[in-house]
């Protein structure tokens, strides 16, 4: 969690979690979610009331089903510069308390994203550090700026990490890589995170904006029913054997074959036209 020009946000209806001045808001285009971390005069620092505000629109944008896609993203210069660490060392003899609340919502938070059928896109751009970098790799897609720079940034404040990075990370680089850069944090620019598997495109930051909503449009368009299932053969793929992972893919083909999706894929194939899934 340690570390410490941005999106357009896109046109539509916007929904505050709560009150109007909050740390994080939540925004509908379409069917996509998109949560943008709103604290930009500290380059979005994960505080307790954001982490709190993440966990409350990741628990309704899961369960909304009309809501196909998540996204997340950062006002201002930023994506997340990790957490907000003048508040931990002001809190005195409370701080281990606050960082233990603010790791209980983020994980609760994240493990939501990592189960829910709807894919979750990170559109991430300027300083991303810290907790910033374990929230993109937690996505499932990451979409960069071209002024992206990442950089970890745990062990260079005295701890290790939080949000999952020490799962996802050796998973994406591969171990010696992770240890490299979770060890030295070098800062890793948006070329260099594509070429690593960090991110999936890298688009120039005037561009940004648009690319995410085009992005967030076409996985919205998708199956959720393949997308959930897809998830979590994929994410369950590290802890089986072959012929586990290849008994959960049968399984989990039969139980979409006798879904609408299914259906409605087949006919758009055979008729050579764009599938119009349930929902969308």
């Amino acid at each position: 969690m340690p570390a410490s020009a941005g999106p357009t946000r896109p046109r539509g209806r916007r929904t505050p979690v709560s009150g109007d001045a909050v740390s994080l808001r939540v925004e509908r285009r379409g069917a996509a979610a998109f949560l943008t971390f709103d604290r930009p005069a500290v380059l979005n620092a994960l505080d307790l009331a954001t982490a709190d505000l993440f966990l409350a629109a990741v628990r309704t944008a899961a369960a909304d089903e009309a809501v196909r896609v998540v996204v997340m993203r950062g006002a201002g210069r930023a994506f997340m510069a990790g957490g907000d660490v003048a508040t931990f060392l002001a809190d005195g003899a409370a701080a281990e308390d606050r960082i233990a609340a603010i790791i209980a919502a983020l994980h609760e938070a994240l493990q939501i994203l990592a189960t829910c059928d709807k894919p979750v896109l990170a559109a991430i751009h300027g300083a991303v550090a810290g907790a910033g970098v374990s929230l993109m790799l937690a996505a499932d897609l990451v979409i960069a700026a071209d002024d992206a720079r990442l950089t970890l940034a745990y062990t260079r404040l005295g701890t290790s990490a939080d949000g999952g990075a020490s799962c996802s990370l050796p998973r994406v680089v591969g171990l010696r890589k992770a240890m490299e850069i979770a060890l030295l944090n070098p800062v890793i620019d948006a070329a260099e995170a594509q070429r690593l598997s960090l991110v999936n495109r890298v688009v120039p930051a005037d561009e940004f904006p648009a690319a995410v909503e085009a992005l967030a449009e076409r996985l919205a368009a998708g199956s959720l029913v393949a997308c959930g299932a897809m998830k979590r053969l994929l994410r369950a793929s590290f802890a089986r054997s072959f012929p586990d992972q290849l008994a959960a893919e049968a399984e989990s083909f039969l139980a979409c074959a006798a879904s609408p999706d299914f259906r409605e894929g087949v006919a758009a194939f055979i008729a050579k036209r764009p599938p119009r899934f349930p929902g969308t």
